[in-house]
């Protein structure tokens, strides 16, 4: 049995424990205006791009850019806000700035986007 392939018993010590790794970004969510039919000013509210669960992202990335957008903001949004919002007609301008927003607003540089599986 090589090094690599060897198994560890439970009571040996690991090589690296993921459970204590924290964020090195303020999380803090992005809020953003959007008229729905019963609100014109509706307040909508994403979690940050480095809060999101990387395997929704990486299978909303396997339909392209149009899909990884979408699907960043589906995954950011909670159920309500997704709903409204996707009930909404939204020009693709609009879904294009709002994700150059969210992507400035978490820090996130052009070429670097949390939805794309070839970075």
């Amino acid at each position: 049995m090589t090094a690599r392939t060897a198994t560890k018993p439970d009571d040996q010590v690991f090589d690296f424990n993921l459970n204590t790794v924290k964020a090195e970004v303020d999380l803090t969510p992005f809020r953003f205006l959007w008229g729905t039919k019963d609100d014109p000013n509706r307040r909508f509210t994403m979690l940050h791009l480095q809060e999101l669960d990387v395997w929704d992202l990486v299978a909303a990335a396997d339909g392209g850019d149009m899909s990884a957008m979408v699907g960043a903001f589906q995954a950011a949004m909670n159920a309500d806000d997704w709903k409204a919002f996707r009930a909404t007609s939204l020009p693709q301008y609009k879904l294009k700035a709002l994700f150059d927003a969210y992507r400035t607003f978490c820090g996130v540089a052009e070429g670097e986007s949390e939805a794309s599986s070839d970075s």
